[in-house]
C-alpha cells in the first residue's frame, strides 16, 4: 500500500495583483496631479465675511491699483510710490528676505481689468508672497 503525503493546504494570500493595481493607480495619479494645479491660489472671501485683522505691530504693506492700472506701494507712514510690476516683485521681495513675516494686502479700484489685478499678483508671487489679502469696501447697508 503506497503511503499519500498529507500536505495541508497553503493559506497565503497572492498579494501580487494588489501590488500591481497599486503601481498602477499610483502612476495615474502622478500623471494627474500636475494638471489639476494651475494659476494662483487665491482665497476668496464669503460674503458675510468679518474684516482683515491687521496686526499693528506687525509689517504691512498695501498695493494700491488706480483706475488707470498704475500700482501704487504704501508703507506704514511713507508717501506712496509709483511703481511698475518688476518694481514691485523688486520691493517686495527685498523686504520678505529682511521680514518674512510681512502681510500684503492688494486695493484695486473697482473699473481696473482682471487682468491686470493678476499681473501684479504674478510680480508678487515672483516675489516670494504665498498669501495676499484683498482690501473691499463693505457694501452700503440698506
Amino acid at each position: 500500500m503506497k503511503l499519500r503525503s498529507k500536505r495541508k493546504p497553503v493559506a497565503d494570500m497572492n498579494v501580487v495583483p494588489y501590488i500591481d493595481v497599486m503601481l498602477v493607480l499610483l502612476i495615474i495619479f502622478m500623471v494627474t496631479a500636475p494638471m489639476l494645479v494651475q494659476g494662483v491660489s487665491v482665497d476668496i472671501p464669503k460674503v458675510d465675511s468679518a474684516p482683515i485683522t491687521v496686526d499693528e505691530r506687525k509689517q504691512h504693506l498695501i498695493i494700491a491699483l488706480t483706475k488707470e492700472g498704475q500700482a501704487l506701494i504704501e508703507r506704514g507712514d511713507e508717501e506712496p510710490a509709483q511703481v511698475d510690476d518688476q518694481g514691485i516683485a523688486t520691493y517686495v521681495g527685498g523686504i520678505l528676505s529682511a521680514d518674512p513675516g510681512l502681510q500684503v494686502l492688494l486695493r484695486a479700484d473697482r473699473t481696473v481689468p482682471y487682468g491686470r489685478i493678476m499681473e501684479v499678483m504674478s510680480s508678487l508671487q515672483a516675489a516670494g508672497m504665498d498669501s495676499v489679502g484683498l482690501i473691499t469696501e463693505a457694501p452700503d447697508e440698506l
